[in-house]
């Protein structure tokens, strides 16, 4: 993962060919993954606590959470705590968000149930590998995010078609051969 994002942000300092193709290739993937983050913020089952949290009691949760949840209430009590937890932070968020932020994150979790199970597996696999990234390297992958998302549809569409056109081999090696960004010199 930590390759593929390097490889990313190398190939956008290349004025063209297809090493710089096939890396904006890879920040498609780095969307989903994005998109998958935002379906999590909605999606309570992926919200997780290093620490085993108490259990936590139906009470304890304020009237608008209640009114959220209320299709938990009466198995509440037999949740695990970390599920517990999982639903009443994603209750919070959820209460937290503009009418606006509640429509986008309404849609992407239309996305993802719309998603065949094996997909959303291997996303779920991307976020625990993103999660898993030290800070910074989560940062570059973010940064280059941007960086896609900022390109004209028809330059993404673009490297779209030619990431797909290349093995699995091609790909693997694309994304282990170039160097860091940190390596790269400032305004390329």
């Amino acid at each position: 993962m930590v390759g593929i994002l390097e490889q990313i942000s190398a190939a956008q300092s290349k004025a063209s060919g297809t090493a710089a193709v096939a890396g904006f290739q890879v920040m498609i993937k780095v969307l989903v993954i994005c998109t998958c983050l935002c379906v999590a913020a909605t999606n309570v089952s992926y919200a997780q606590n290093p620490q085993a949290p108490a259990p936590r009691e139906w009470q304890s949760l304020s009237p608008e959470q209640q009114h959220l949840l209320q299709n938990y209430q009466d198995k509440w009590n037999t949740l695990p705590p970390d599920k517990q937890e999982a639903l009443s932070k994603g209750s919070q968020r959820w209460l937290s968000m503009t009418p606006e932020q509640r429509s986008g994150a309404q849609q992407r979790f239309g996305q993802w149930r719309a998603m065949p199970p094996e997909q959303r597996q291997e996303l779920r696999q991307r976020w625990q590998q993103f999660k898993s990234l030290p800070p910074e390297q989560q940062q570059r992958v973010r940064e280059s995010f941007q960086r896609f998302r900022q390109m004209p549809p028809e330059r993404r569409q673009e490297l779209r078609r030619q990431w797909h056109q290349m093995s699995p081999e091609q790909r693997r090696n694309f994304t282990h051969r170039a160097p860091p960004p940190a390596s790269r010199p400032r305004g390329h």
